[in-house]
């Protein structure tokens, strides 16, 4: 139960954090231009992966 239970959090969130990351898309593209840009960027894309790294681990089953 545990394998499948892992594999039903990830392939309901994978279209939310897919379209989470899509709505960035133009915010990654245009914010390097802006003063303090690269900054937002960097912190927008540590967010992102703070993110599924939390999910992914967090969906593991119990020993």
């Amino acid at each position: 139960m545990g394998a499948l239970h892992r594999v039903l959090v990830v392939a309901l969130l994978t279209p939310a954090v897919l379209l989470g990351l899509v709505a960035a898309v133009p915010a990654l593209v245009l914010l390097p231009f802006f003063p303090g840009g690269t900054d937002r960027v960097t912190r927008l894309l540590t967010a992102h992966t703070r993110y599924l790294s939390t999910l992914l681990t967090n969906s593991r089953p119990a020993p």
